[in-house]
């Protein structure tokens, strides 16, 4: 059946304008009503799947601005993601299932997918998105279709591949404090069965905060990014591709921004001034410099190799991959002159995966079937400067080491019963070793003494945490009429243990907490109304068990408060409701609604005052709390396009977004962050052939003043801080495409 706006069905999406990014077949070099999606490891159009996903095409992503994945909370339902302390270290939240952690040893609630390799470290995810097919975002649990399993869902990137024309494009967009961007492609056929795809970005500039002692401006982004990918056909039913990769990111960090005075005196609120500075012991400790600005000196590259293989009624498709990160990042998580808390990460890490899947087809069955295997291995420094609030000894040292080895076996099908009924089940298991390494928390004024065991000879600690973990998935859709389809399913999905590795003061908070698991029940409904109106809904009710919570608990032995990740109990149910009217063939109109809620069921945490000024134990009952996330998230758009002249066209958007407060019950009041309305707009021009267009846009145009988040690094009202979200900003993009 025809289904009607690209990938704005779903998502929101943007004009099918001259894009960069297209796919691989030739046929799609021209224009379409319609893209397809692989979440349930075949194609199909969005609309025939019964899960609760959004799609972006790649010209979605550059009308809308997206040059990074966290710009997707902006334009899906129930979707946050934040940088912690406003580092390169996002948390990825989808209907409320996330983990707020600024460690990077630790498994994200959502998997992230780059071209089917899964990135399970959350800083290999903050790239520049470039010469992208599409981004497909799916809600609830994942597992028994991917190589990983998560709690929350799954976001995957899609390159565009290899063309079998010769092909190329151009992107460049300049804006408002000296920001530019740019991304290019060549594409083309090498010889009858070999096609090679080169594509490469650049994002530079844009410094929008200053220092408010010195004037020093902050926010420059210095990102490079390569990619280039070969695609072979070996046999007539045999076809490889071969993905060779890297970035490097040099970009100034985000300045934290004041929200109350600090102890240390009154000082300045506005988001556009923040400060920096480190005490002359992390200096030495680092060999930072005392006035540095926050800074990123992170680079990666990867590659990896796809083949699909057609035996007879059956595919078989194997994927390897090796992702390598190499990461130095300084940021000042006070916002103040003094070294109260600065951090700075020497993380180098790599991934090895291997991924065999089958799939085929029998009669009235769907099915695939896979086996996973992964080794991450980490090797860490994270180093922090507490001199000004503890005292000059306190430049803190946490060295570590940490392997991980994933073994997973997975299988899905789906059975037509009739014209009307399908049945849906799959099933996972899957075998984790995680080992903690030669961890010590030591201190420049303690000599040798290691805060972790106690010891003063620097003996370091060594934890292990094995886990099996079995998900799954049953369900029924029903299909009474072609344009109509209506979907149940109860699934099961596991997130990893782990440990809390940083600042760790006391062996106990090295206890491993346990992976967390989350039973759904969703049911929904995705329909269209000829090419005028599509309509989708989703509700969902999320029992979560052992639920990882950042928290504390009372040391017996030494009378101590210990920060440590805890498990606990907890519900979540909530609904989502998209819209797309297209009244005329000039005139789009596109509304998501999400809604969700939550609260702990089963929570007895540690209530640190108390305990503090006891000396002992004191225990505070949470269940009933809020989870702690935005309950509401609304996005929308209005298109319009007009012939201006023969062949020649004008195009008109604007598209907004509102996010709920954020109450965070876990750190009292103070910390809650307000809603806020962002909206963008941008009106283009250009041949209806697609070979060029001249754009002129606005991003946050009504110069919402809004924080994403807000937190503390130390106590004692020292600094609260936030991360401030960008002012107006204003441009222009040229796209060029042969």
């Amino acid at each position: 059946m025809k289904k009607m706006l690209l990938a704005t069905a779903l998502s929101g999406g943007v004009f099918a304008s001259a894009a960069l990014a297209q796919t691989a077949n030739n046929t799609a070099e021209a224009d379409r009503d319609e893209i397809f999606v692989t979440a349930q490891r075949r194609e199909q159009s969005p609309q025939d799947v019964g899960v609760a996903l959004n799609v972006f095409s790649g010209a979605d992503l550059i009308a809308q601005g997206t040059r990074q994945v966290n710009a997707l909370e902006n334009f899906t339902p129930n979707l946050e993601i934040e940088n912690q302390f406003g580092s390169a270290q996002p948390s990825f939240s989808i209907r409320g299932v996330g983990f707020r952690d600024y460690a990077t040893n630790n498994a994200p609630t959502v998997g992230v997918y780059v071209d089917d390799v899964a990135y399970p470290i959350p800083v290999m995810t903050q790239g520049v998105l470039f010469d992208v097919d599409r981004v497909e975002v799916l809600r609830g649990p994942q597992g028994t279709l991917y190589g990983r399993n998560t709690t929350g869902g799954a976001i995957k990137i899609i390159s565009a591949e290899p063309t079998g024309k010769h092909a190329a494009g151009l992107v460049i967009e300049g804006g408002r404090f000296g920001r530019i961007d740019a991304e290019g492609y060549v594409s083309g056929p090498l010889a009858d069965n070999v096609r090679v795809r080169l594509s490469g970005a650049t994002a530079l500039g844009g410094a929008w905060q200053v220092n408010r002692e010195t004037g020093e401006e902050l926010g420059d982004a210095e990102q490079y990014a390569l990619r280039g990918l070969v695609a072979v056909d070996i046999a007539p039913d045999v076809e490889a591709l071969f993905n060779l990769h890297g970035f490097i990111d040099q970009s100034d960090g985000l300045g934290l921004q004041l929200f109350n005075d600090s102890s240390f005196g009154p000082l300045a609120h506005d988001r556009r001034e923040t400060s920096w500075g480190s005490s002359p012991e992390f200096a030495a400790l680092t060999g930072i410099d005392r006035t540095q600005a926050p800074f990123r000196d992170n680079e990666g590259w990867g590659t990896s190799l796809t083949v699909n293989a057609r035996l007879g009624g059956a595919t078989l498709t194997y994927i390897g991959a090796y992702e390598v990160l190499n990461r130095k990042e300084f940021n000042d998580f006070d916002a103040l002159e003094v070294g109260a808390a600065g951090v700075f990460f020497q993380s180098d890490a790599d991934v090895m995966s291997h991924e065999l899947r089958l799939s085929g087809e029998i009669g009235a069955l769907n099915w695939v079937g896979g086996l996973y295997y992964s080794e991450e291995d980490l090797g860490e420094l994270y180093q922090s400067d507490f001199a000004a609030s503890f005292g000059p000894g306190f430049a803190v040292s946490t060295p570590y080491n940490q392997d991980v080895r994933t073994m997973a076996a997975y299988a899905h099908g789906e059975y037509e019963l009739s014209p009307l009924v399908s049945v849906i089940a799959g099933l996972r298991y899957e075998d984790e070793e995680r080992k903690l390494r030669d961890l010590g928390t030591f201190s420049v004024g303690t000599g040798p003494l290691n805060f972790a065991n106690g010891t003063t000879d620097g003996t370091r600690e060594n934890r292990d945490l094995n886990s099996d973990n079995v998900s799954g998935k049953i369900g029924v859709e029903l299909t009474p009429a072609e344009d109509l389809l209506f979907y149940a399913h109860v699934s099961r999905g596991v997130k990893s243990g782990g440990f809390t590795a940083y600042n760790t003061l006391n062996p106990n908070a090295l206890t491993p907490f346990q992976p967390e698991k989350l039973n759904a029940i969703e049911a929904g409904f995705k329909t269209s109304f000829g090419d005028m109106l599509q309509l989708n809904g989703a509700a969902f009710y999320y029992d979560y068990k052992d639920q990882q919570v950042q928290s504390a608990i009372f040391d017996a032995g030494t009378g101590a408060v210990v920060g440590r990740i805890v498990n606990a109990d907890s519900e979540i149910y909530g609904a989502e409701l998209e819209a797309v009217v297209k009244p005329s063939p000039w005139f789009t109109l596109g509304q998501t609604f999400g809604y969700k809620t939550g609260e702990f069921t089963d929570f007895m945490d540690l209530d640190i005052a108390a305990s503090t000024a006891a000396s002992m134990e004191v225990l505070i009952n949470r269940s009933g709390e809020d989870l702690g996330f935005p309950e509401i998230s609304y996005q929308g758009y209005v298109e319009a396009k007009t012939p201006i002249a023969d062949g020649w066209s004008a195009r008109a958007r604007f598209d907004y977004a509102y996010r709920d407060t954020l109450s965070l019950p876990l750190l009292g009041a103070a910390y809650e962050v307000d809603d806020y309305w962002l909206a963008n707009a941008q009106i283009a021009i250009g041949p209806d052939d697609g070979s060029w267009e001249l754009a002129l846009w606005g991003r946050n145009i009504f110069d919402t003043e809004y924080d994403e988040t807000r937190n503390f690094f130390i106590t004692g009202g020292a600094a609260d801080i936030a991360a401030p979200g960008m002012p107006a900003t204003y441009g222009g993009r040229l796209s060029v495409r042969y």
